[in-house]
């Protein structure tokens, strides 16, 4: 393999192009990204007085496989040092909060809180829990988020628990989003165990093995439930630019859109606005959409299939406010669609990772999210919505929730235009159809990134690696 071109600079490209500049199989290493920074949605803004804010992502889970690697690599890159870790024994990760019927409910944890009722909820979780083992295993191919659970677990749980995860991790809606793609041991664990509870306790199949490394270990060991980087997450992918610059072996464009590829002799022909690149394989981490408008038209089917997968848009306003202002603390509060549509959640940021304050003075810091699947409802078109119209709203959702009565002194409003892909019924066959119309075509092509296979911080690093061990056939 001499030249691999990787399509997009986000987490998944640079993922993809680390473990290319792992291998010596691989020559030359090209990578091409539209914007003029790498990273994607893994942004920071650190400010001149100490202060973090992230626009994105901004805990990271060390948990399962994938999340092993992300910190191998983390380790491999020399970021232990940087490392924010917030164990399980946090305040942050014991108290998580949901806002219904006009105020904060603590959500149940521990044993006590699993026995007894605790509102919102008008039974104990771990009566549903029980029942569940009960319910009969259903065949379906597919089926969405809201009625799997409802089904095994109750109405309830569906209607204000997970109804509000999935706003929270998807800024989705539960009742479109697919069980079997956007979480996938809870569908397994039904089809091979028959019961939740009895995939987890048994397992619900294999999946992939990553040995832990030191800082995985150390992860274990001292049970982290999260963890950041000092300088915020970007950290993450401008480390990894580093190490790409200075392999010796990365050709890395910025500011370098790509109009069209076309098919070669040798693989590719990559058409920028200012030149050609020639490449033996391409690694898409393009949305999906921006690759159906570079492919060529000998590529129909990939094309509709790549267009089919929606995205929806969510507006991240970062607010400080002077002194400690929250009435309560833990990791943030999520609001069910039922309560409130427009608002997906707000993260009280300054509990996890103190160290992003500014380190003079008391502050608190809050990331209020919304839209999502419901945005062009509640805000019109995206192109419309203004940063005033998205900053009140934010600001009055912080006094209506916290009872805060004071303005923030300092703000910031981030529209992340199509930043989460929604896996709606029949995502997995979609993509199984997309790659298998790449193989028949004896396509050199590889597809990663948050539209296919996960849409974590932690997955879209791990299909990086997939999509090079399958291509070098390591």
């Amino acid at each position: 393999m001499r030249t691999v071109a990787v399509l997009g600079g986000g987490i998944g490209g640079l993922a993809a192009s680390y473990y290319l500049c792992k291998s010596p199989h691989v020559t030359k290493v090209v990578v091409v990204e539209a914007s003029s920074r790498c990273g994607g949605w893994l942004w920071s803004t650190r400010r001149a007085d100490g202060a973090v804010f992230e626009h994105g992502p901004r805990g990271i889970r060390p948990a399962g496989a994938v999340g092993r690697n992300t910190l191998n690599m983390v380790d491999d890159l020399g970021l232990e040092g940087e490392i924010l870790p917030v164990t399980s024994s946090h305040v942050a990760s014991k108290n998580r909060f949901l806002y219904v019927g006009g105020r904060l409910h603590r959500m149940p944890s521990g044993i006590s809180g699993l026995l007894r009722i605790v509102p919102p909820f008008s039974r104990p979780l771990l009566l549903s829990v029980a029942m569940e083992i009960l319910v009969k295993k259903r065949r379906e191919e597919d089926e969405s988020i809201h009625s799997f659970v409802s089904r095994r677990l109750g109405m309830e749980l569906a209607d204000l628990a997970v109804d509000s995860l999935c706003r929270g991790v998807f800024a989705g809606d539960c009742r479109k989003l697919s069980v079997r793609s956007c979480f996938p041991l809870l569908y397994h664990a039904e089809q091979r165990r028959g019961s939740l509870a009895l995939g987890f306790m048994l397992g619900s199949g294999p999946g992939p093995v990553v040995p832990p490394g030191p800082l995985a270990q150390r992860s274990i060991k001292e049970s982290w439930a999260q963890w950041s980087l000092r300088r915020g997450v970007e950290s993450l992918p401008e480390s990894i630019t580093d190490f790409l610059q200075q392999s010796g072996r990365v050709e890395l464009h910025r500011d370098a859109a790509v109009r069209h590829v076309c098919p070669s002799a040798s693989g590719w022909m990559i058409h920028l606005e200012d030149g050609v690149i020639s490449a033996d394989h391409i690694i898409s981490a393009l949305p999906a959409k921006a690759l159906s408008s570079a492919l060529p038209p000998s590529c129909q089917l990939l094309i509709q299939e790549l267009q089919d997968i929606p995205t929806v848009t969510v507006a991240v306003v970062n607010l400080e406010y002077d002194g400690s202002i929250l009435p309560v603390t833990g990791f943030g509060h999520l609001i069910p669609s039922s309560e409130d549509q427009g608002l997906l959640g707000v993260v009280y940021d300054s509990v996890p990772f103190p160290e992003h304050n500014r380190p003079d003075g008391q502050t608190t810091r809050l990331t209020v999210m919304m839209g999502g699947a419901w945005f062009q409802e509640e805000f019109g078109a995206p192109e419309m919505a203004t940063q005033e119209q998205l900053l009140a709203r934010a600001t009055e959702a912080v006094r209506r929730h916290l009872g805060v009565m004071a303005s923030p002194i300092w703000s910031r409003v981030t529209l992340q235009r199509d930043c989460i892909p929604q896996y709606y019924l029949g995502h997995h066959r979609r993509v199984e159809s997309m790659r298998s119309f790449i193989r028949k075509n004896n396509l050199s092509l590889s597809l990663v990134g948050s539209c296919y296979d996960g849409v974590s911080v932690n997955d879209v690093i791990f299909s990086g690696r997939t999509a090079v061990e399958q291509l070098l056939g390591t």
